[in-house]
C-alpha cells in the first residue's frame, strides 16, 4: 500500500515509518526536520522529502493513506510563536484538500491537551474550553476534519495522544516527554528537576502502542472519527523517578522547583472505552516495561 508520512522523522513519525516499511508498505516521508533528524529514518528503503506540505500534490501523485503527524507538538512551541497555530492549520488544510482530490484517508495526530479545564478520566465526548494556543490549534485541525467529511467526503481519524514516549525521541531536546528527560538526567547522574512537589500525574504512553492505534485507525472503515491513545492509568512523576532508581540501580533524589506554568495540568487520564469498542484499541505497554526498554543496552 502507498503511504504518505509528515514527520516522518520525528519523534512518533519516525516509529510508525520502521513499523510500515517493515510490514512492506510503500512509503514518502514529508519533514522540516525542525525536531526531527534523518538519523530516524536511516537504513529505512522510503522517499524523503523536506519540502513544505503545499508540494505534496505535486510531489505525491497517489496514495491510500496520510499520516499527518507533522504538527508542532508542544505548547512551549505556540507560546513563543503564536503565529505557528495558522501555520498548522493551513498544513492541515494541505492535507484535507490532497485526501478530497486523491480520495485517500487521513489519520491525524491530536492531542490529550484538548482537554485541559476537564475532571479525569478525560472522555471524547467532553466539552472543549479555551486554555492555549496549542489546544485551539488541535481543536481547528480536528473541525476541519469534521468540515471535510461533511463537505467532501474525506475519510479521516484524529488521535488523541496522551503523554507519548519511547525510541528515537532524542531529536526532540526541551520538548521531549518529561520521562524522558527524567532518563537522560539520571543517566548523567544529574538529579531530575521536577517542577511543583511531583504528585502530578500523566497517562504515560509507549510509542509502540500509538504506532498500533495508528495502523487500527487506517484499517478501520470510519468516516470521521476521534478517539482517546493513552492506557487507562496515570502516573506521578514522583513514581516515574522511583522505578527509574529502581531500573538504574539508583537512589538520586529529584531537584523541586516551583512551578511557572500559569493553568498548568496536574493530571491526565484516558477513558479508553470507546477506543477499546470502536477502535480495537488497547495498549499493551505498562510504563516500567517501557521504561525498561529504554535503558542503555551493555
Amino acid at each position: 500500500m502507498e503511504t504518505v508520512v509528515t514527520g516522518g522523522c520525528g519523534f512518533i513519525g519516525s516509529n510508525l515509518v520502521e513499523r510500515l516499511v517493515k510490514e512492506g508498505h510503500s512509503v514518502t516521508v514529508f519533514d522540516n526536520l525542525h525536531t526531527g533528524s534523518l538519523k530516524n529514518i536511516e537504513g529505512l528503503d522510503v522517499r524523503f522529502f523536506e519540502e513544505s506540505l503545499d508540494r505534496l500534490r505535486d510531489l505525491v501523485a497517489k496514495t491510500d493513506v496520510v499520516f499527518h503527524i507533522g504538527i508542532p507538538s508542544s505548547s512551549l512551541m505556540y507560546k513563543r510563536k503564536p503565529q505557528l497555530v495558522g501555520e498548522a492549520i493551513n498544513d492541515a488544510i494541505e492535507i484535507f484538500e490532497y485526501a478530497k482530490e486523491r480520495r485517500c484517508k487521513v489519520v491525524y495526530a491530536s492531542s490529550s491537551s484538548i482537554y485541559n479545564g476537564n475532571k479525569v478520566p478525560y472522555r471524547e465526548d467532553m466539552p472543549i474550553y479555551v486554555t492555549d494556543y496549542y489546544t485551539e490549534c488541535r481543536l481547528a485541525i480536528e473541525r476541519l476534519a469534521k468540515l471535510y467529511s461533511i463537505l467532501h467526503g474525506v475519510k479521516s481519524v484524529g488521535l488523541r495522544f496522551f503523554s507519548v514516549y519511547g525510541p528515537k525521541e532524542e531529536f526532540k531536546g526541551p520538548y521531549a516527554n518529561i520521562v524522558s528527560q527524567f532518563l537522560w538526567s539520571m543517566l548523567k547522574d544529574e538529579p531530575p528537576v521536577i517542577f511543583g512537589d511531583g504528585t502530578q500525574t500523566r497517562d504515560f504512553t509507549h510509542v509502540s502502542d500509538v504506532v498500533d492505534a495508528l495502523i487500527l485507525a487506517w484499517e478501520r472503515d470510519f468516516r470521521c472519527e476521534i478517539f482517546n491513545v493513552g492506557t487507562g492509568t496515570a502516573y506521578s512523576f514522583n513514581q516515574v523517578v522511583e522505578i527509574l532508581n529502581r531500573l538504574l540501580g539508583k537512589n538520586m533524589k529529584p531537584v523541586y522547583k516551583p512551578n511557572p506554568i500559569k493553568n498548568y495540568v496536574q493530571d491526565t487520564l484516558a477513558d479508553t472505552t470507546k477506543a477499546e469498542k470502536i477502535l480495537g484499541f488497547r495498549a499493551k505497554v505498562r510504563l516500567e516495561e517501557g521504561l525498561r526498554d529504554l535503558m542503555p543496552k551493555t
